[in-house]
Formats: C-alpha cells, structure tokens, sequence
C-alpha cells in the first residue's frame, strides 16, 4: 500500500460525495479519495422496480474497477446498492453505507433509536435495514421523515438544513438513546444536531470512515 491510501467512493447522485469526503478528511485525513459516479443508478434502478442481476453486475464491475485501479479501500455511498458491497469478496473493505454505521450502534448499546430521512421511503428502508443488523434482541427503532430536510439539501442550504432537523427531532429526543442519520447529505448537519439533541448523533460517513481508517491504517499498539 502506497504512503496515501486509496479510497475509493461509488455514488449514484452527486449529494453523497461532499460528506462522504469531509469525513474522510476528518477521520482518515491521509487517505486519497477517488470519487467514480454512476448518476443512472438509481433512475435505473427505478425503472426496473429494484436491482436486478444486470444492476447487480455493474456495481459488481464499479467495485472490481476500483480495486484494479489501486484503491486501498472502496465505499459505497448508495444504501440500494449495499448488498452488494456485502457480498462482493474481497481481500480489501468494501463497505456498504451504512455498515459501519449500524455496528456502532450495536456496539453502543443504544435502546432506542430514531432514524432521520429526508422521505419516507429513505426511513423506511433505513429503519427496516437497522433493526435486521441489530437482530432479535436489537433495540427498539422508530423513524420520522423531514420533508423540510430535502429542500434544504437540493438548495445547497445547510443552516436550513440543521434547522430542520433540530425542528422535527428536538420533541423526540426525551424518548430516544441515539439518533441514525439515513442518508449521506444530511451528515453535515451531525455535529449541531447532537450538540441540540443532547443524544449520540451517528452517521454513515463519519462511521464509514472511521471503519476504514481502523481497517486500513489501525493506530500503532
């Protein structure tokens, strides 16, 4: 492995990169980035009602060019597409989403958890894709979607953003253990959120890459 790690970021929409890079700069600030974007993915995707085999195989391909490329580590940042991270093999990390996400909060032990979209559909999946990572005797796991969030998003407006989300989850946070931010664009608002909430605050990209840092450049014993 090279003195800069490679790390490398598949992405369906252009919204998911921006956090998925600060992140890694925060956590794993000497890892190089190489950002590879398929933006038919998700129309794709939505087209034929799902992944099927051919969809499969072409992020199968993205994640084989990566590693060919010289990546050190890849991060999908598309959760549709994060069974096959999980099941592509390979000697290198390759993370789905929100993989790193949800061992932290396993490991955690948090009780209960609200998982924050921006639509319902997000939280719906992301909720139902949580309690199956945290298995029988996992925790208890509610979700609200924040409409109020996409726009803030799509309008490149990030205190708007941090607003809404504080607005929506702040008279939940007396019932919660942890907050799950669903998607990557609202990643950036984390650290406020948490700072408002007074509750744990856990995202993908910050968990993702603190993951691959351990991975891939573990701290000296």
């Amino acid at each position: 492995m090279s003195s800069a790690p490679k790390i490398a970021l598949i992405s369906a929409v252009t919204a998911a990169i921006g956090p998925a890079q600060d992140a890694l700069a925060a956590a794993f600030p000497q890892a190089q980035v190489w950002n590879l974007l398929d933006d038919r993915l998700l129309s794709d995707a939505d087209a034929r009602g799902g992944l099927d085999a051919d969809l499969r195989s072409r992020m199968n391909g993205l994640i084989g060019y990566a590693l060919a490329g010289g990546a050190d580590g890849v991060l999908l940042t598309c959760s549709l597409y994060g069974p096959v991270a999980q099941a592509f093999a390979a000697d290198l990390p390759v993370l789905a989403p929100d993989e790193a996400a949800f061992a932290d909060l396993a490991e955690a032990g948090h009780r209960r958890i609200l998982v924050v979209a921006s639509f319902a559909a997000a939280k719906d999946d992301s909720a139902a894709r949580l309690r199956d990572a945290l298995g029988a005797d996992g925790a208890e796991v509610t979700g609200i979607a924040v409409p109020e969030a996409m726009a803030a998003t799509k309008a490149g407006d990030a205190e708007g953003l941090v607003t809404a989300l504080i607005g929506a989850c702040r008279p939940l946070a007396a019932e919660v253990d942890a907050v799950f931010l669903a998607q990557y664009s609202l990643a950036p608002a984390g650290d406020r959120l948490q700072e408002a909430l007074g509750v744990p605050v856990v995202s993908g990209p910050a968990s993702s890459a603190a993951a691959l840092r351990r991975s891939i450049a573990p701290e000296p014993s």
